[in-house]
């Protein structure tokens, strides 16, 4: 009997340990000795201009889905390596610049952007380049206009017409984050349109579809992007409409039930070190590994910066993940770091700043001012890509 009990309890100790180890405590850490504000907004600063200024790609070693990450949060101050130069990455490809990954061609309504489902080099996900184009295509915080030129086979098009195809393309069942992403920016709550099978849709069934897969297992980047778009669409919905959020209805209050679901589960997930949980919105987790952990906490809180209130913002929780994401990239400023985790972290940082602290002078320029042909000493940014789940089976969460 007593040796029954020994390795009863025995066991149980191994499990409260295993579980401790391996960041499953469900209770929602405190933080303290946290920098202050100007500290803070110096560190952001610092570190969102090294990885603009210090890592550099390049037309012969990167492919699209790296820069169009690296577009994201330095829009049109982004620059890449291209016979030698440096050129502004996003008019090298408006312009028609070649690169692996960047296939375009004239489409029924507009512009094709090729998908290729889990693609690491082309589009890996229905609208991404749209979706990307609307929300840090200028600036890193503000989207291209619909009427910026677009060069396709030598024939001048304009980014509208990539929507245009996007919403001919719809269909029932299809992961559509970066299409609400995209519909968010461009067109108003009350839009409908009528898709190539002859349907008509609205921005309300659109949302509601993408809200309906969740976030369960398998979403793209822990379900990061589906909330990010979810989000932009309520916000925009309550501020054209001036519904109360607790007002909602129908898809928009089934988009934001979601939404703010994950913000608890984020803090009540979120590690002792003020990283973000590995496993996202599903369980308390953590990694040894630099680009996950780099991934989960930069996503999360690019997510974070478009969902929360200002008193939320400034919360010490948030204060902790964003100091947290400062130090990976200081103690990783030579090493190389996945795309996706990297830029999506640089552009978390970047929307904190801006929200918090308001726009920094020239935390984009540097770069800008560098003559022609003149490259900065750089680190490379690694090939190696795991940021994007494949997406959702068609009609999975409906």
């Amino acid at each position: 009997m007593f040796l029954a009990r020994h390795r009863s309890s025995v066991l149980s100790a191994l499990v409260v340990f295993t579980l401790l180890a391996s960041g499953c405590n469900e209770t929602a850490p405190t933080f303290s000795n946290l920098p202050d504000s100007n500290a803070l907004r110096d560190r952001i600063d610092l570190v969102v201009d090294h990885t603009l200024n210090n890592r550099t790609l390049s037309t012969s070693t990167h492919n699209a889905w790296q820069i169009v990450h690296g577009i994201l949060p330095y829009g049109k101050a982004f620059k890449i390596e291209h016979d030698g130069q440096l050129v502004p990455a996003l008019d090298y490809l408006l312009q028609g610049g070649q690169l692996k990954g960047w296939d375009l061609r004239p489409g029924e309504k507009g512009v094709v952007a090729q998908l290729e489902p889990g693609s690491k080099a082309a589009q890996g996900h229905p609208d991404q380049w749209i979706g990307y184009l609307s929300q840090g295509g200028l600036d890193g915080v503000h989207g291209l206009e619909l009427t910026e030129p677009l060069i396709v086979g030598g024939k001048q098009y304009q980014v509208r017409d990539l929507l245009s195809q996007a919403e001919w393309d719809v269909m029932p069942g299809m992961e559509a984050s970066w299409t609400v992403m995209a519909m968010s920016a461009y067109r108003p709550v009350d839009y409908k349109w009528t898709s190539r099978d002859g349907s008509e849709w609205t921005v309300d069934r659109l949302v509601g579809m993408d809200a309906g897969f969740g976030v369960k297992d398998g979403a793209s980047c822990g379900g990061t992007h589906r909330l990010s778009a979810l989000t932009l669409a309520v916000n925009r919905y309550i501020h054209d409409t001036g519904t109360p959020a607790d007002k909602l209805t129908g898809n928009w209050k089934k988009a934001n039930d979601l939404v703010q679901d994950c913000i608890k589960k984020a803090q009540r997930y979120q590690q002792p070190d003020g990283s973000f949980s590995t496993e996202f919105f599903v369980r308390p987790g953590r990694s040894s590994d630099v680009n996950a952990t780099l991934h989960a906490t930069g996503h999360t809180l690019e997510w974070l910066c478009v969902a929360l209130d200002d008193q939320q913002l400034q919360a010490p929780w948030v204060t902790a993940s964003v100091t947290r994401l400062c130090q990976l990239l200081e103690d990783n400023r030579d090493r190389e770091l996945d795309c996706g985790a990297l830029y999506h972290a640089a552009r978390g940082l970047r929307l904190y700043r801006n929200r918090r602290f308001g726009p920094a002078e020239n935390n984009s320029a540097t770069i800008a001012s560098l003559p022609a042909g003149e490259a900065p000493k750089t680190t490379s940014v690694a090939a190696k890509q795991d940021d994007d789940a494949p997406p959702p089976p068609p009609g999975a969460g409906q």
